[in-house]
């Protein structure tokens, strides 16, 4: 046997096999579930993965509004951000933000475990999170993600 011919094959475009996934995001801790998202979202599920190609499957996040945070992060993480403007820096606790916008919690867990160039925010666009139970995905069939 000639172990010469062997060839590692690189996923492209055309090889990739994208999947619907929905995770239903009651009682699950941030960090933990937004770490396996991102692993989904990059492809490393895939036995074909390339860390130079977009090989992930898209996630639909449902009751957002229901994630857990360990410990007393609810009272004490803060989520800051800057307006642009002298004195615009804004700081708001995630059980504020749980309440106004408890999509951001996830979307900005899940984005804080991607590449941070133009490969990463490609992958950020198969992410959708939704604060209720409904989604207008259905016609895709996501299949059910459990962890």
């Amino acid at each position: 046997m000639n172990t010469l011919s062997f060839r590692t094959k690189s996923a492209n475009d055309a090889y990739v096999k994208r999947d619907w996934h929905i995770v239903d995001a009651t009682n699950l801790t941030l960090g933990r579930v937004a770490a396996k998202m991102a692993a989904i979202l990059r492809g490393k599920n895939k036995p074909y993965y390339t860390p130079h190609t977009d090989c992930g499957d898209y996630i639909i996040v449902i009751n957002a509004e229901k994630i857990a945070l360990s410990g007393n992060k609810m009272q004490e993480k803060e989520y800051m951000h800057y307006t642009g403007f002298p004195g615009g820096q804004r700081i708001e606790l995630a059980k504020d933000l749980i309440r106004r916008r408890p999509e951001v919690l996830i979307e900005k867990a899940v984005k804080g475990m991607l590449p941070k160039n133009r490969l990463g925010r490609a992958m950020y666009k198969k992410l959708f999170v939704y604060a209720g139970a409904e989604h207008p995905h259905a016609a895709q069939k996501p299949q059910p993600l459990t962890f």
